[in-house]
């Protein structure tokens, strides 16, 4: 069936609002910004660092470091999983990501985000799911395995919203191990070329933590490098 370019009521409204809010873009900052928006063009991107983040519309990357264009380059997935390295498997986009990024870009950092009130490391707790959901319930297998370390650590009988913050911040660690199993990731990072980081974004406060490797626990950001 062909897809319309026309939708009724409520959608054409909100694809307006998106058109008008381009306009205004395009008519401020656009236009404020035109030099080095061109020069990004003419010369390609640089980008400091690989983000990769979850897909949740609360949490937009720029906006929360508020870095420029051509600062991130941007990976979004449920839940920012990333999957072992398994070249011969289904593909994977996080995995071009991270590829494009490494090999093209020469990032010399990677950030893998979390996030409070994530509702994939949430799905982890429910006894049931949409069986015609398939690829996403096989998706949320990689966050099993935080799962199993907050359960132990905290105890089956802990609140709720103690576990899911646990496990939020565990799956930014187990994701960082899944990384480290791409050979030349861990190629560079034992080389200090290429330098990882887990961050866990409280989206009720706007506050960044990060993972301290030395301590096994999360930081205040403000706290880096001391």
């Amino acid at each position: 069936m062909p897809l319309r370019n026309t939708a009724p009521g409520q959608s054409v409204q909100r694809l307006k609002d998106f058109a008008a809010g381009n306009e205004t873009f395009q008519q401020t900052y656009f236009k404020k910004h035109e030099t080095q928006l061109l020069n990004l063009v003419k010369e390609g991107q640089n980008p400091r660092a690989l983000f990769i983040g979850c897909s949740d519309s609360r949490v937009i990357p720029d906006l929360i470091v508020q870095s420029s264009p051509g600062d991130l380059f941007v990976v979004r997935n449920v839940g920012n999983f990333v999957a072992p390295y398994k070249p011969d498997e289904d593909f994977h986009s996080t995995a071009a990501g991270i590829e494009y990024a490494v090999w093209v870009l020469e990032v010399s950092e990677i950030i893998i985000c979390g996030h409070s009130h994530c509702g994939a490391i949430e799905a982890l707790y429910k006894t049931s799911c949409d069986t015609s959901m398939i690829h996403t319930a096989k998706w949320l297998t990689l966050g099993e395995k935080a799962k199993s370390m907050a359960t132990v650590a905290l105890g089956d009988d802990a609140p709720k919203e103690e576990l899911l913050r646990a496990t939020e911040r565990l799956s930014i660690v187990t994701q960082i191990e899944n990384l480290l199993t791409y050979p030349y990731v861990k190629k560079l990072v034992e080389a200090e070329k290429l330098f990882i980081h887990g961050w866990y974004y409280d989206i009720e406060t706007g506050a960044i933590e990060y993972y301290d490797p030395d301590t096994y626990q999360f930081r205040p950001l403000s706290e880096l490098g001391e």
